[in-house]
């Protein structure tokens, strides 16, 4: 792991953004396409708001969250609709995008076509992660059930998250698939954070799910 500090959040956009374009480009240049997948949440949006201008092949990009709400793409908590509003403009509107939810189905019946959708683009390109300071990522929450199974190294693909702390369920990328990412970046802001990233590094996986996708990442921290 190699831990990166910015004096501002604007820096850190800018800085994270530039790392993501090069690692896209690097990956494009030896491969017919790249797949990026992306956090949801507050945290990534100003980095896309800088990256969705890179002057790369967007088209030959494959975009996919991270972990998606069982909501639909039109509500105010579905990470799919934040993606397309910050990170599918400008230049990255080319990109195409893989959503999750689907209509009129649980994501347990969903599960196995999706992973069909998903499977083809790995091992994922470049990989955005956020944290929350309970030490989840994406959707794999600290003591939730079904934890042990995402965390598993002969994992699937997805794992369908139902936490406790959480309105609706939820479609995670399990932890083998995050892990395997070739470039991967962890955003995190503030004191909190980095405390609970620090406690995290002494913690089993399933206290902390982000202590089992940090091997080799980039964390970049701003105050």
């Amino acid at each position: 792991m190699k831990f990166n500090e910015y004096p501002d959040q604007d820096m850190l956009a800018i800085e994270v953004a530039n790392e993501i374009a090069g690692d896209l480009k690097t990956h494009l240049f030896h491969h017919d396409g790249a797949s990026f997948a992306v956090a949801g949440g507050s945290t990534p949006g100003p980095v896309f708001d800088d990256l969705c201008a890179a002057d790369l092949e967007w088209d030959r990009v494959q975009v996919l969250a991270t972990d998606e709400r069982w909501v639909p793409v039109d509500s105010d908590r579905s990470n799919a609709r934040m993606i397309k509003s910050r990170l599918l403009q400008d230049r990255a509107a080319a990109a195409q995008f893989l959503p999750f939810h689907t209509e009129g189905q649980s994501p347990e019946d969903a599960a196995a076509e999706l992973e069909s959708k998903v499977a083809p683009h790995l091992p994922l390109s470049v990989l955005l992660l956020g944290m929350g300071e309970d030490m989840h990522t994406a959707s794999l929450f600290p003591g939730a059930m079904g934890i042990e199974a995402a965390l598993a190294p002969d994992a699937p693909v997805l794992a369908v998250m139902r936490p406790d702390s959480q309105p609706e369920a939820r479609v995670s990328l399990t932890a083998r698939v995050l892990d395997a990412a070739i470039a991967k970046h962890l955003v995190i802001f503030g004191d909190a954070k980095r405390r609970a990233l620090e406690r995290a590094m002494s913690m089993p996986p399933e206290n902390a799910p982000i202590q089992a996708v940090l091997s080799e990442a980039s964390v970049h921290w701003a105050p």
